[in-house]
């Protein structure tokens, strides 16, 4: 399974960016889909994840009412809409895909992992 993440950038704080995570290969529709961020001299970070059908969610409590995630498994697509963004937000992020249908929030828990998009929030 490939997983190539796309749509970050520069944005201003109180603005807003869509990330979005396309698959190839694989089972995409089976798979809990997960997104991760790491800023710069800081470890990678649980940001949010959805289950395999879209019916959970979870959020990090540092993005909760500002970050929506979603998928659309006839796309193969899971993304990543961010509102209200803050320079506290800024940093890669990467989206993860686990064979569970219900992914957790630990690195250790997901199978696959794209390349990073990078966001940067200025103040």
């Amino acid at each position: 399974v490939q997983l190539q993440a796309s749509g970050g950038g520069l944005v201003q704080a109180g603005g807003s960016l869509r990330l979005s995570c396309a698959a190839s290969g694989g089972t995409f529709s089976s798979y809990g889909m997960g997104w991760f961020r790491q800023a710069p001299g800081k470890e990678r970070e649980f940001v949010s994840r959805i289950s395999w059908n879209g019916s959970s969610t979870r959020y990090a409590d540092s993005v909760k009412g500002r970050f929506t995630i979603s998928r659309d498994n006839a796309k193969n697509t899971v993304y990543l809409q961010m509102n209200s963004l803050k320079p506290e937000d800024t940093a890669v992020y990467y989206c993860a895909g686990s064979r569970k249908y219900y992914s957790g929030y630990d690195t250790l828990g997901y199978d696959f992992w794209g390349q990073g998009t990078l966001v940067t929030v200025s103040s």
